[in-house]
């Protein structure tokens, strides 16, 4: 275990290398010069000009700019952003909770919904309800997000008044952020009404990101569960007479559910960049808006910082969905 744990970290390793490489250098191929942005509508004296991007270091060669932003990555060190002058990885972990809190709230909502629908569809197999949930299933993995969230909108928001439109809470409410979880905190402050509006802020962000990992882990289950009831070991549950409940529950589903971890993992960088959108759409104040106003801006640290930290966080879901394979299935352990 081990030595298979050692080998994924070498593999993560050498992936956040190749990362940086192609975040450094595709930052650098966007149009717009970030110096000329940060004088706004005034026009800069080439002295001006040559001046600060000496003092950005924007002038010496692109391998010595990449070599030196990479050591300060490894030291912990991403970078200052050139608009707001505030440490990359301050701002990061300013804004991080709200979109890991959206996440975790799309991801919860997809588990819940998805692996049932998938469970039922498949024991229901080309019955009416197994093609109404596939059906459904495919409509919202087709869906593009920026759409689905604004049709939302203007029927749940606009037209039924049930939920707000953007941001996190009602401006009614003010409290310290202690763990900046927006639903914790809320509960944390006292103040009657806090919570509520914090859920129904959450509502149709959640819904949004959430539906196409819900689709696709509905149609994963099914796949999965299909082959899994077709085994001698499930045969010999039901002969045995243990329960349905038993047999789906216990036998069945427990050996289907490694895909679908693996799907779930998955579907966290999914979800990571459909809160780009999600977020831009709501006003929802996390990574996705932030890095979308720092590509406007061309602010190059800022955005260099965001993918890798991003990408970090992909890779190390990914390493534990592998490890959670030891616990659903002995076997792989060895």
């Amino acid at each position: 275990m081990l030595r298979f744990i050692t080998g994924r970290v070498a593999v993560m390793a050498l992936t956040f290398v190749g990362v940086s490489i192609i975040a450094f250098s595709f930052i650098r191929m966007l149009p717009g010069d970030p110096v000329a942005l940060l004088s706004g509508e005034r026009v800069m004296s080439p002295e001006r000009h040559a001046a600060i991007s000496h003092a950005l270091g924007f002038d010496r060669p692109i391998v010595i700019q990449y070599l030196d932003y990479l050591w300060g990555v490894l030291r912990g060190d991403f970078g200052t952003s050139i608009v707001t002058k505030q440490p990359v990885l301050d701002q990061f972990f300013q804004l991080f909770p709200a979109t890991l809190e959206l996440s975790l709230c799309a991801i919860t909502f997809a588990v819940l919904l998805g692996i049932p629908a998938g469970v039922f569809a498949a024991i229901k197999r080309g019955s009416f309800f197994d093609q109404a949930i596939m059906g459904t299933a495919l409509i919202g993995f087709s869906m593009p997000i920026f759409w689905w969230g604004l049709l939302l909108i203007m029927l749940v928001s606009n037209t039924l008044h049930w939920t707000p439109v953007s941001g996190r809470i009602s401006l009614l409410f003010f409290f310290p952020p202690v763990t900046g979880f927006m639903l914790i905190d809320s509960l944390i402050s006292g103040q009657a009404g806090a919570f509520k509006s914090a859920v129904s802020h959450l509502v149709l962000p959640t819904i949004v990101l959430g539906t196409i990992p819900l689709a696709v882990i509905a149609r994963q289950t099914r796949s999965a569960m299909l082959e899994v009831l077709s085994e001698d070991y499930v045969r010999t549950a039901r002969s045995k007479g243990l329960s349905p409940f038993r047999v789906i529950g216990v036998h069945a589903l427990r050996n289907a559910m490694i895909p679908v971890v693996t799907t779930i993992g998955l579907q966290v960088g999914v979800m990571l960049a459909g809160a780009i959108l999600t977020e831009t759409i709501f006003s929802w104040p996390g990574i996705g808006k932030w890095l979308v106003d720092s590509v406007s801006r061309r602010d190059y640290a800022v955005i260099q910082g965001a993918l890798l930290i991003i990408a970090a966080t992909i890779m190390l879901v990914n390493l534990a969905v592998d490890l959670l394979y030891g616990l659903i299935n002995p076997r792989i352990r060895h």
